[in-house]
Order: structure tokens, then C-alpha cells, then sequence
């Protein structure tokens, strides 16, 4: 996975993210809006400009005082954290 910053401003971001499909976007996608600093958090694969599929490009805005750079750095761990408990649970149950 890597990631490019597209542009960032103090309560928008956008990023591109290499080598990840819907799935995950749409689970990463999911914390962010779960978030009450979050106003809005889409993610795009085929962008207008791109002329095709493209690797996923994620757009977040965050209420003023909202680095959303920190939101998404919150909602990664929130995913990992739901990861884990899948894990532990799987395991407990196999």
C-alpha cells in the first residue's frame, strides 16, 4: 500500500491510496464518517480526469480544528482495532 497526498488544506484532504479496491475503502471510509469531527468522507476509482480505472483516491472533510490528516490516522486505528477483535473472536471460536 502506498499513499500520495493530493492536496491537503486545514480541514480537507485528499490522498490517493495504491493497490486497494472497494473493500477497503469502504470499511476505512465507514470510521470516517463514524467520526463527529468528520463532515464528510468519500472515496473516488475512476475519476473524471483519470480516463479509466484508477487506484482509489479517498476525500475527507473535517469541522474546523480538525487536522484530517488526524482523522484519518484515528479511523486506521479504528479499523485495526476492529480487525483485532475480528481475529480474537475467529480464533476463540475455532
Amino acid at each position: 500500500m502506498e499513499l500520495r497526498v493530493i492536496e491537503k488544506t486545514e480541514t480537507e484532504l485528499r490522498i490517493e491510496i495504491a493497490g486497494e479496491d472497494h473493500t477497503f475503502m469502504n470499511v476505512l471510509k465507514g470510521e470516517l464518517l463514524e467520526a463527529e469531527a468528520v463532515s464528510a468522507a468519500t472515496y473516488d476509482v475512476n475519476p473524471e480526469q483519470s480516463g479509466g480505472q484508477t487506484d482509489p483516491v479517498l476525500s475527507i472533510t473535517t469541522e474546523d480544528g480538525t487536522d484530517p490528516l488526524d482523522a484519518l490516522a484515528d479511523a486506521a486505528t479504528a479499523v485495526r482495532e476492529t480487525t483485532d477483535d475480528f481475529a480474537s473472536a475467529f480464533e476463540a471460536a475455532v
